[in-house]
């Protein structure tokens, strides 16, 4: 599951709207959509704030290996 899909499914489930998450992780609405939405360039320390309303942080995973 990539980062966009795990935010956007940890909200729902919580039943936050974009606005309210943005608020009680202290970051902009903006920013709360781009990540949404998949943006490849964002502040990692921005990630975090949202990522630990549930728990969670950023780290490093394997790369997935490509099938021969």
């Amino acid at each position: 599951m990539d980062l966009a899909n795990f935010v956007k499914g940890k909200r729902n489930a919580v039943k936050l709207t974009q606005s309210e998450l943005a608020q009680k992780a202290g970051v902009g609405l903006r920013f709360l959509r781009e990540l949404e939405q998949g943006k490849e360039t964002l502040r990692m320390d921005k990630v975090n704030q949202v990522l630990s309303m549930f728990g969670h942080r950023l780290g490093p995973i394997p790369e997935a290996q490509d099938e021969q």
